[in-house]
């Protein structure tokens, strides 16, 4: 990605993969390849994010089994967390556990209670294959545990149990997604 650029300004929106599709549900591959068809995929990720009103985006979400996410997103002091890691391991989880509503681009309209660690460190790369290590609370640690299981072939919805998991999947069943 070009330094000053705006995230997504030159990208195109993909196509969204939705609950039911088998791709969400596969784990990702690593990326192998850091070069001009890696910053491309960053960039309509970003701007796939945004036609969305995302928050996160993982790879998988449109249809590459690649691990590479973005954000864009605030914590719990509404400071704003932009970027994005390719090949990113989630290192530490932990902190206390915080049930809050938590919905999926995949899964459009449809939000649960869902349990979360307040604290989260993601080590991986940038699209140049530079190290990078983001240290996320509250909300953005929420968002990148989040991404981290759609890479895993998980979703928010494995997490939900209960009386909310039986309301959320019901609302799927309503909303005719396949679960």
């Amino acid at each position: 990605m070009r330094r000053g650029s705006i995230p997504g300004g030159s990208g195109h929106v993909r196509p969204m993969r939705l609950l039911g599709d088998p791709g969400l549900r596969t784990p990702c591959e690593e990326v192998t390849e850091f070069d001009a068809g890696l910053a491309e995929l960053v960039e309509d990720m970003f701007a796939t994010m945004y036609a969305a009103r995302g928050v996160g985006l993982a790879a998988n979400q449109i249809g590459v089994p690649l691990r590479v996410f973005v954000y864009d997103c605030p914590d719990d002091e509404d400071r704003r967390h932009l970027g994005h890691i390719v090949n990113p391991r989630l290192v530490e989880a932990d902190g206390i556990t915080v049930r809050g509503p938590e919905g999926c681009l995949s899964v459009p309209g449809i939000e649960a209670g869902t349990e979360r660690f307040d604290h989260a460190v993601v080590e991986g790369f940038t699209a140049d294959g530079a190290p990078v290590r983001v240290v996320g609370t509250g909300f953005f640690a929420r968002c990148l545990q989040h991404e981290c299981d759609h890479l895993g072939g998980g979703l928010y919805l494995d997490r939900v149990t209960g009386f909310r998991r039986y309301r959320a999947l019901r609302a799927v069943r309503r909303a005719g997604l396949a679960a």
